[in-house]
């Protein structure tokens, strides 16, 4: 695991479900992931834990900049209690802009409510599964087809994956990474021509089931923070399940 000893647990299992299939660089101050397949997507080529150990200094965002290299969209995230103050403000200095922040939920691992679906889940347990479950997330996100591969390691890399199934279609896709007693939950992706089938809630459903059964206390999830703006079906989703709402962290978008 990456050294990331200030971050709340909950910072470094998200850290570590993510770092385990991308190229992670800890520069002192940060840690850079970078995922070289997808360069223009932020969600996955990031910036994470400036200013939670200690209070970050310029050189340090300096460094985490210089990591993430030439040629990539990527966020800056700032968590809630970052460290100093003027962090937003050397970030906009850097040409950086304040974009689509990140809300965390948690619940703990309670039956969750009952989801209603016509679709079939599936464990993840084969190559083939693996390759449906990247396609399915990949399509679901908008991503370059050329980061399948590297999704497709999820499966392999601790992540557990489920396939929601139509018939024998995939139709949605999920994973759970678990680490300190915690489950995070994250890959949730729906294809367009699903949509609306309760794909979402039923995966949901299932991956708290499994955390418990694995003796975690926790899950934890996070989606983009509610905005006018912004679809908000996997924000109602993860309300409608049980989670509630902890905090925002801010994301400053970046260019190199």
């Amino acid at each position: 695991m990456l050294a990331a000893t200030g971050m709340t647990a909950a910072e470094r299992v998200t850290l570590e479900a993510y770092a385990a299939f991308s190229s992670a660089v800890d520069t002192g101050g940060a840690v850079v992931l970078r995922v070289p397949e997808a360069p223009q997507s932020p969600m996955l080529n990031r910036v994470v834990g400036l200013g939670v150990e200690r209070p970050a200094t310029e050189a340090d965002i300096d460094a985490a900049l210089g990591a993430m290299g030439a040629g990539f969209s990527y966020y800056v995230a700032v968590a809630p209690g970052a460290q100093p103050p003027e962090l937003g403000e050397w970030l906009r200095a850097r040409g950086l802009e304040p974009s689509w922040g990140w809300m965390m939920f948690r619940r703990g691992v309670e039956d969750p409510p009952a989801a209603r679906t016509s679709l079939r889940l599936a464990e993840v347990d084969t190559a083939d599964g693996a390759t449906s479950f990247a396609r399915v997330v990949r399509t679901s996100y908008g991503l370059p087809e050329r980061i399948e591969p590297a999704i497709a390691r999820a499966p392999g890399a601790g992540w557990q994956c489920w396939l929601a199934l139509d018939g024998d279609e995939p139709a949605g896709a999920a994973g759970l990474y678990v680490a300190e007693g915690l489950g995070y939950l994250g890959f949730a992706g729906t294809l367009p021509e699903h949509r609306g089938k309760g794909a979402q809630g039923a995966l949901l459903a299932a991956r708290i089931r499994r955390a418990g059964e694995l003796g975690c206390e926790l899950v934890l999830t996070e989606t983009g923070e509610r905005r006018d703006d912004r679809p908000s079906n996997s924000y109602r989703n993860i309300l409608r399940t049980g989670f509630e709402e902890v905090a925002v962290t801010a994301n400053w978008l970046g260019r190199s």
